[in-house]
């Protein structure tokens, strides 16, 4: 007997062992000697200063500086691993949120009173100098501001896309009118960063008249909204010598220490709630390690990084909260309760009134289950017909019940719910490639009908009429080598294209990677030429309004079952009409296929695309990517490389080995002129894509006449011999 009682007293020793050890480990993270404040500014956990359990890891150490100014000294956070001064830190605070920190980012400046170069000037905003899986991204509130007279200011280091904005002091009578607004270009200009969430953004500024100009010209990334009423001088921001700059953050969890030390517990792949419900964590993907993102749920508040840091709000200490009655709290909410009648019940009913209630309360508990189902379906109704009318979804109807022959099908309207059964509730497993515009999904409709769904990242709401005339238009163009467009959803925050499902991927792919196994001869190469140039000849000059694509390249040109050319991505493509003959657009594009002529003018034309197409010539040729390391280093990109070995009469020496022997030199030294004179620097020198188009179908055809024959008057050699050996 004895020795069954010692036995039982050791487990409950035990017991209480364990719950005292996980209490103080829970606790650690909220060790009092830890400073939750530095300069006035709060420090909440995961963040931290001190020693090492006052924060997670090092990428959320804060450092208290103490900085003088006149007698007086202050102290500063910094963030250790990126060196930034800290203005403000927020926890998330609900779905799809992430946490906010502000810091103090670099002005660029040009011209000003401590330059001593009036060349132009660059800097570079780092969140993951000191080693990949940093947590921290630039958010999309972020805008890149120039202030100054005559000032071109560019965002680089986004990978291949190169974005920027010029501002002048010439005021025009359109500028008159919108002074008081925004920063479009009257003393000062905006442009917004892309929507990829970069960790690296470089900011360059230079004048952009051609004696260099005078005055002070800044640049700089900032969160905040600025308009010419409000922007005085450029001196002003170069004094200061910073501007705030938002920062996302996840807390990243490469790191195997640190998996789950946080308050919400039990964590799956698409998020659960913890135990006791007092918070929420979700899980996803962000710089190629995962994330989580934690926060309260309704009706708490704290922090949910640390076990126990979510507490319940007493929603009765409010005052009125239950007009008739009284506020009885619950955990995560409260209830109403009628004042009681003080009523003597016989003796015979209480087994009767005790039925009863148990009675009431299931058929109460069933109609509340109920009700919440229905209201929830009616907000999800109510939430889709938001959408649908706030994406156009009126004005694409009333389009398409206006066309000349009423044809509805020419551009389909999908539901959400069915996009998501074809998706699979757009599972990771049916990604098929993502991108600066959004992530393309592979499905299946109910009637076995596979499709390419292109979720959106982000639309502009100012430009909502035209993304809706771009779908009519665009889902009328039928040619066997364009994509077609089959509908659009407007149901969600943003909208949805639906496309026909391309089998074999990109070209580009095909002709890089050595382990494919389909091979990439030169009279496949050719016919995959001659298939572009006709689409691009058809969007230009066939199609009822003429288009230009603005982003060819070889990522973009899809191959189908049988490996015939698709021209695809029409994310940045417009429409003109037909007595236009360029578009002023901000400068946007894929570095390395980018027409030089616009990229200095801002004027895209038709010609543009006819140097794109050129680039991809040159890649067809050489078997070369248009971006190298190599070439980076010398300061040439493919095109230049191209032209110098033209010059030279060494273009032999370029040719991709894969096609020298088993390809007629006649026909590649045709289609390099011709190349030649898709990539002039002057656009008016250039032949049209319909010109382009046929003298590739005449090199296929005519091999007993291989010259291209264009009207040109470019300064280059147009009778130079090639060398073939």
């Amino acid at each position: 007997m004895k020795t069954k009682y010692y036995s039982f007293l050791c487990i409950v020793v035990s017991v209480l062992t364990l719950l005292i050890n996980d209490s103080s480990a829970a606790n650690s993270n909220s060790s009092t000697s830890c400073n939750r404040t530095c300069g006035g500014i709060s420090i909440p956990f995961p963040f931290g200063i001190g020693g090492k359990d006052c924060y997670l890891n090092d990428w959320y150490e804060v450092v208290c500086n103490t900085t003088t100014s006149g007698s007086s000294g202050t102290t500063v956070p910094f963030l250790s691993r990126i060196n930034r001064e800290v203005v403000n830190i927020s926890l998330p605070d609900g779905y799809d949120s992430y946490g906010v920190v502000h810091i103090k980012g670099p002005v660029t400046s040009l011209g000003c009173s401590s330059n001593t170069s009036n060349g132009p000037q660059n800097s570079l905003l780092d969140l993951n100098v000191t080693g990949k899986g940093s947590p921290y991204f630039l958010t999309d509130e972020n805008r890149l501001v120039a202030v100054g007279c005559s000032t071109k200011a560019l965002m680089t280091d986004i990978e291949s896309e190169i974005l920027g904005c010029e501002s002048s002091c010439q005021e025009s009578k359109s500028s008159q009118q919108v002074t008081t607004s925004i920063c479009d270009g009257y003393k000062c200009c905006q442009v917004r960063i892309p929507v990829e969430r970069p960790q690296a953004v470089g900011v360059n500024i230079e004048s952009s008249d051609v004696t260099g100009g005078e005055g002070c010209k800044v640049a700089f990334l900032t969160n905040k909204r600025y308009s010419p009423s409000n922007v005085t001088v450029p001196e002003q921001f170069h004094v200061g010598g910073y501007a705030v700059v938002e920062l996302g953050w996840y807390f990243v969890t490469s790191d195997s220490r640190f998996r789950n030390p946080l308050g919400c517990r039990n964590l799956t792949q698409y998020g659960s709630y913890d135990s006791d419900t007092s918070c929420l964590c979700e899980y996803g993907y962000f710089s190629e390690v995962s994330y989580r993102n934690c926060y309260c749920t309704l009706g708490f508040t704290g922090n949910a990084y640390l076990r126990g840091g979510c507490v319940d709000n007493d929603d009765c200490k409010g005052p009125n909260i239950c007009e008739e009655g009284t506020c009885v709290n619950m955990r995560g909410g409260y209830r109403c309760e009628p004042k009681p009648k003080i009523i003597k019940p016989a003796k015979s009913l209480v087994l009767q009134g005790v039925l009863i209630g148990l009675l009431g309360l299931m058929v109460l508990v069933v109609g509340m289950f109920g009700l919440f189902i229905l209201i929830r379906k009616r907000r999800r109704i109510i939430r889709s017909r938001k959408f649908f009318k706030r994406n156009g979804g009126l004005l694409l109807k009333q389009q398409l019940t206006t066309t000349n022959d009423g044809n509805v099908e020419m551009s389909r309207i999908f539901s959400s719910t069915e996009l998501k059964k074809a998706t699979d509730n757009f599972s990771m497993k049916r990604v098929l490639g993502q991108g600066s515009q959004g992530t393309v999904y592979k499905g299946m409709l109910v009637d076995g009908k596979i499709i390419a769904v292109k979720r959106s990242k982000v639309v502009d709401e100012d430009k909502l009429e035209n993304f809706i005339n771009e779908i009519i238009l665009l889902s009328q163009i039928n040619h066997r080598n364009i994509v077609k467009l089959m509908g659009c959803c407007l149901e969600t925050e943003v909208p949805i294209l639906v496309y026909e499902y391309i089998p074999n991927g990109d070209m580009f792919k095909r002709l890089h990677d050595e382990s494919d196994d389909y091979a990439m001869t030169w009279e496949v190469r050719l016919r995959i030429a001659i298939e572009i140039a006709g689409a691009l000849s058809y969007m230009h000059s066939a199609a009822s309004f003429p288009i230009y694509h603005r982003d060819i390249k070889t990522t973009n040109i899809l191959l189908d079952e049988k490996y015939r050319a698709r021209v695809s991505d029409f994310g940045t493509s417009r429409s003109v009409t037909i007595d236009q003959t360029h578009l002023t657009t901000m400068v946007a594009g894929t570095f390395g296929y980018m027409d030089p002529e616009y990229f200095l003018s801002s004027q895209y034309t038709d010609k543009s695309d006819v140097y794109s197409f050129g680039v991809v010539l040159v890649e067809l040729i050489t078997g070369e990517k248009p971006l190298s390391r190599i070439r980076s280093e010398e300061g040439r990109g493919l095109a230049t490389h191209f032209l110098e070995a033209m010059k030279e009469n060494r273009v032999i020496d370029i040719i991709d080995i894969r096609i020298k022997e088993e390809s007629s030199l006649d026909q590649l030294m045709a289609v390099a002129k011709l190349a030649r004179k898709c990539l002039s620097r002057k656009g008016r020198k250039r032949p049209n894509m319909r010109e382009v188009s046929a003298e590739l179908e005449k090199i296929r055809s005519s091999p007993e006449d291989l010259e291209a024959h264009f009207e040109n008057d470019d300064e280059e050699d147009q009778d130079m011999e090639i060398n073939r050996g």
